[in-house]
């Protein structure tokens, strides 16, 4: 069955219970109850005026006339085997059906017509206004129900759109409602899709791209005779592979393995393999992946290697929950419309006098960076890492 159906389908068993109620209390608390409460009191009255039910008929006659005078309508008063007694007007009958009835504590029945229009008017055309706000209301639910599950079916069309490989499918956000917030949670999702697989086919096109060159050299190499080339090359080979690896992982959502890592010290040991590199900060631990943060240090100090200008500096300062590792060299800054793209893959500074390595390296800082609830900039006085002190573990 439909989900618009079955929300149809409720709407009509709630409301149909609530006329329900609503019928039965209008029968115990509406104008028929207090018509009957009415017809109590005219009774106890009409048993004063009335004499013995034993009583000549024609004083039960007389009396009955008292009562209805300058009253509308017709009255009759029947014993209580039924036999009309006293009657003003054209008698009604007992089971007469728009009439009003009281019955007396001796077993008389006094019956009038025309008296309480209550009663008349309290029946079909009630039941009938019932009838149409049921309706009303129906039609109402119709469309609100319609209008919702037609929200869900467009989501429902753009997730198979996305399944079949359309990674433009979105669709539009109506309302602030769960269903509002669901359409914005796939968009979300489906532009992230979108951006992870046009950044993994921009890997692979740039990857094929640069493993060529250090492949054509070794094939050079083996061919000329020239084996002692032939181990650089594959070591290159090896880095750039290595490279293109880790940044396909850290783009998968896997978790890290997190631990207390003295960034400090680590700063500290990969200083240690260049010259003229100061390390400065205050110790404490940070908690997060020790493989990926010396990866990150590292990568950091070979881009300062290649070029940048001694002396390099590395400084650790800590705010608040946030861990920041600034990284800066005696060169020249960097122009403020290159900065940002420093951190693209395969990226390649215009006017550079290096020509080595894929261009990576700051991506995977940026990567690495981001994993750990931070970023990675660069601004006039050189690099800026931030992370946070908990780790994200995402």
């Amino acid at each position: 069955m439909p989900l618009w159906l079955r929300l149809y389908l409720a709407m009509l068993a709630s409301l149909l219970l609530f006329a329900l109620v609503s019928a039965g209390l209008f029968h115990l608390f509406g104008p028929d109850s207090a018509q009957r409460r009415g017809s109590e009191v005219l009774a106890r009255l009409a048993e004063q005026a009335l004499p013995p039910a034993d009583g000549p008929r024609a004083a039960q006659q007389q009396a009955l006339e008292r009562l209805a005078k300058g009253v509308p309508g017709s009255a009759a008063l029947y014993s209580r085997e039924g036999e009309l007694l006293a009657a003003v007007g054209t008698p009604p009958r007992l089971d007469a059906r728009w009439s009003w009835s009281a019955r007396l504590a001796d077993g008389r029945t006094l019956v009038a017509r025309g008296v309480h229009p209550l009663r008349h008017s309290g029946g079909g055309p009630g039941l009938w206004a019932i009838a149409l706000l049921l309706l009303a209301l129906a039609a109402a639910a119709y469309v609100v129900a319609r209008r919702l599950t037609r929200r869900l079916e467009r989501l429902q069309h753009a997730v198979e759109s996305l399944g079949t490989g359309e990674l433009s499918a979105r669709v539009p956000v109506e309302g602030r409602d769960e269903a509002g917030r669901l359409a914005e949670s796939f968009n979300r999702a489906a532009a992230q899709i979108e951006a992870l697989l046009g950044a993994h086919k921009a890997l692979l096109a740039n990857a094929s791209h640069e493993l060529r060159t250090p492949l054509a050299r070794i094939r050079m190499a083996l061919q000329l005779g020239r084996t002692a080339d032939v181990g650089r090359d594959i070591a290159e080979l090896d880095a750039l592979i290595d490279e293109i690896l880790l940044a396909s992982r850290l783009e998968a959502p896997q978790p890290l393995v997190l631990e207390d890592v003295d960034l400090l010290g680590l700063c500290a040991e990969e200083a240690a393999r260049y010259q003229d590199v100061h390390v400065e900060g205050s110790p404490g631990p940070l908690r997060g992946d020790h493989r990926l943060l010396r990866r990150l240090v590292r990568n950091l100090l070979e881009n300062a290697e290649r070029h940048g200008r001694k002396p390099v500096h590395l400084a650790l300062a800590r705010k608040g929950g946030m861990v920041e590792l600034r990284v800066r060299d005696a060169g020249e800054p960097i122009p403020p419309d290159e900065r940002e793209h420093l951190f693209e893959p395969f990226y390649r500074r215009p006017r550079s006098a290096y020509t080595g390595g894929a261009g990576l390296g700051l991506a995977i800082v940026r990567q690495i960076a981001r994993r750990h609830g931070g970023e990675a900039l660069c601004d006039a006085d050189g690099f800026l890492i931030t992370l946070a002190n908990s780790g994200s573990g995402h």
